[in-house]
């Protein structure tokens, strides 16, 4: 067997701990996905089999090996406003309606990655400000959480190379909202830094030290979770939300059968959730 092929037996004592640990959901056959993300950390801690890096991942004393592997496992690819239609209907239809509230307008990115989701609805916000001058005179508070530590201090220091900025940002925008940094990176502004804080959360945990929001993103990670989990979660963002808050799916997402707290509204494009009263 190679260094880097990991056998059955690990692989789904593996898919037990990540299902546990994280709530994702390992498929019979994402074997090559483990071996893909995790094969580089190998090196770091200088270990010789993918199937010890694996075993060692699921042991309480191994903390920075386990935070590592969790990482790894945990972190998806994403990109600066992302199926473009939720930003649409956060600037054309959300926004106009809750503009007038004095209270701070609370938006959290469940799973905001490297930033670029959490990001995105500043640069939105400030864009309807500036079209908009006595629009929420509360203000806003974005938060985006992640189980990765490692995108999340990312996040916080907004920098990003010419692939990351590539992917989703118009010319206008990366000219209004960055400015030019080492090595061909971009930092962003402090303007729409600001607007944003990032925090360390495990969906499968409590919520409750967030406080209550006025919408909620949670795109393309319910899909990782079984049934029952993904129930549990969406129930938790029902508490989460004020009265006729709004949850964001993903296009692929459906709340079908997991909640009957939540009014679906169909736009053109695209479905939002809004929570019952």
């Amino acid at each position: 067997m190679s260094d880097k092929e990991l056998d059955i037996k690990a692989y789904n004592e593996f898919r037990e701990f990540l299902e546990r640990q994280c709530g994702i959901v390992l498929g019979d056959s994402k074997l090559y996905l483990v071996k893909s993300r995790l094969s580089p950390l190998m090196n770091k801690f200088s270990i010789s089999t993918l199937t010890e890096l694996v075993t060692k991942s699921m042991q309480i004393s191994e903390r920075a090996i386990r935070s590592a592997v969790i990482d790894a496992m945990t972190t998806n690819e994403t990109l600066w406003f992302r199926d473009g239609y939720p930003f649409e209907l956060l600037y054309n239809r959300i926004f106009p309606e809750l503009k007038n509230q004095r209270t701070p307008l609370k938006i959290w990115s469940s799973a905001s990655s490297s930033g670029q989701e959490p990001y995105s609805i500043a640069m939105m916000y400030l864009e309807y400000k500036a079209r908009n001058p006595g629009a929420f005179p509360g203000g806003i508070q974005i938060t985006g959480t992640d189980i990765s530590n490692k995108v999340l201090e990312q996040s916080k220091q907004a920098c990003y190379d010419k692939l990351s900025l590539a992917r989703g940002l118009s010319m206008e925008r990366r000219q209004k909202f960055f400015v030019n940094a080492e090595n061909g990176q971009a930092q962003l502004k402090d303007e729409v830094r600001k607007l944003v804080q990032f925090r360390h959360l495990n969906l499968l945990d409590s919520y409750s030290l967030l406080g209550k929001f006025d919408i909620i993103f949670c795109r393309n990670v319910l899909i990782y979770f079984a049934p029952e989990l993904k129930k549990k979660i969406v129930s938790q963002f029902r508490q989460s939300l004020n009265p006729k808050g709004y949850l964001f799916l993903g296009a692929s997402e459906s709340m079908s059968g997991l909640n009957d707290d939540f009014e679906m509204i169909r736009c053109n494009p695209g479905i939002i959730y809004r929570r019952k009263t």
